[in-house]
């Protein structure tokens, strides 16, 4: 009774070990291209602001901007939810919420613009306003005022710009490195790519810089911008996005789209550029694709209308930004561009009112899944990984209070960050 039985098998040993051999390097293949999500924070928003414009109380600046729109065009819970659609009962916590983002932590992710933001100036000019931008990213990361995440779009490796953009980029990042060092927080961007070799170019242009400086060999990664056709479809009909991340050797962090850009590449009048648009779904659906399991995030874009003027005015263009948002966060598309400080608040009652609404039903399926007890709902393992990561962007962006994920599905933050795939490094 003691000895443990044994059940029958034809197959040899070596049948086993001969398709280990022969998968060897599908499994190596499969780990290198596809390592998951790298267990970061997302920032939910991009907050682009032109070089020269850029001061050291910015980010301050645009959350007090944002407070006073609440205050002139929304002075209460249920002014705002009137004005969005917010459902009776998240009107208070959204608000609230909301205005406490504002105070506390008003933009996530900011990008000093050298690009079409800034325009063509003078080399002078250029190399003060870089030099001047890394002096105070790196004030803003000493003294505790900094986003989140913080860098430069550059101007792209097309050839008329080419030179340029390399200069700003080495100003830039020497002044962080002679100021103390590249942050953690540091994002760069890297727009107009149309072909891989661009990223490629992009890729040397970092090593170059890391042995220069003494730095750990792929320690800078860079944002691809999405923002021609030719990203998205070459001419030998391949995905070009796909070699682009491939080019980029690990050192891609996310694929951002271009709404302007990309729908004038198109031939679409300057009245339908949007976000909405089905040749903006299709690129998407692409970038989607191109990236899953990568590792490799996405961001949508933005809207070029601004809440600005009377309050008819601002709430329908509150309405107009609220509801891209909310379809964007609905296909995947957790970050986007904004582009004003009027924006901020519809950014965040709709990432907010996204992750609550759903909270309770997703704490309770993800607690289900986890003590298998069942419920109307057979999830599996994906199911389960997905269910986790909504938790952890909603607690990650203060949507969900940290006690509230805990208390509905019993689980710690290293528990769900397991349950998602992220890694220990998760902020």
């Amino acid at each position: 009774m003691g000895q443990q039985e044994t059940v029958a098998t034809s197959l040899a040993h070596t049948v086993r070990e001969g398709i280990d051999a022969a998968l060897a390097a599908v499994d190596a293949d499969l780990a290198r291209r596809y390592p998951g999500d790298p267990g970061t924070r997302q920032p939910v928003h991009t907050v682009y602001v032109p070089g020269d414009a850029f001061a050291a109380d910015t980010i301050r600046s645009w959350g007090d901007q944002a407070l006073a729109a609440l205050d002139e065009h929304a002075p209460d819970a249920a002014a705002l939810a009137a004005v969005l659609g917010i459902p009776d009962e998240l009107a208070g916590p959204v608000y609230d919420r909301v205005r406490a983002k504002l105070e506390r932590e008003p933009v996530e992710d900011l990008r000093i613009d050298f690009e079409d933001g800034y325009g063509v100036r003078s080399d002078a000019e250029e190399d003060e306003d870089a030099a001047r931008a890394a002096a105070l990213v790196a004030d803003a990361y000493r003294d505790g005022t900094a986003a989140p995440y913080m860098g430069i779009r550059m101007k792209c490796m097309e050839a008329a710009v080419r030179d340029r953009g390399i200069r700003t980029l080495d100003i830039f990042l020497t002044g962080l490195m002679e100021a103390g060092g590249l942050p953690d927080g540091l994002v760069l961007t890297l727009p107009k790519v149309t072909y891989a070799e661009q990223v490629t170019a992009m890729v040397r242009l970092l090593e170059a810089f890391e042995r220069a400086r003494g730095l750990e060999s792929g320690r800078i990664g860079f944002e691809i911008q999405v923002e021609t056709t030719q990203s998205i479809l070459g001419p030998d009909g391949r995905a070009t996005v796909s070699r682009m991340i491939e080019a980029a050797k690990g050192r891609a962090t996310s694929l951002h789209y271009g709404t302007y850009d990309y729908s004038a590449s198109c031939g679409i009048s300057a009245a339908h550029q949007s976000l909405d648009h089905p040749a903006a779904d299709y690129a998407k659906s692409v970038m989607q694709v191109a990236a899953a399991g990568t590792g490799v995030r996405l961001s949508d874009g933005s809207t070029n209308i601004l809440p600005v003027g009377p309050t008819s005015h601002v709430h329908s263009v509150w309405r107009l930004h609220h509801g891209l948002v909310r379809r964007s966060l609905a296909r995947a598309y957790y970050q986007g561009w904004d582009m004003h400080p009027g924006h901020l608040p519809t950014r965040y009652a709709a990432v907010y009112a996204f992750y609550l609404e759903g909270l309770e039903q997703a704490a309770a399926r993800l607690a289900a899944y986890v003590a298998k007890t069942g419920g109307d709902v057979a999830d599996e393992p994906a199911t389960a990984k997905a269910l986790a990561g909504y938790l952890l962007r909603g607690l990650d962006c203060g949507a969900v209070a940290p006690g509230e994920a805990a208390r509905l599905t019993g689980l710690t933050r290293a528990d769900l960050d397991s349950l998602a795939g992220r890694g220990p490094k998760a902020a």
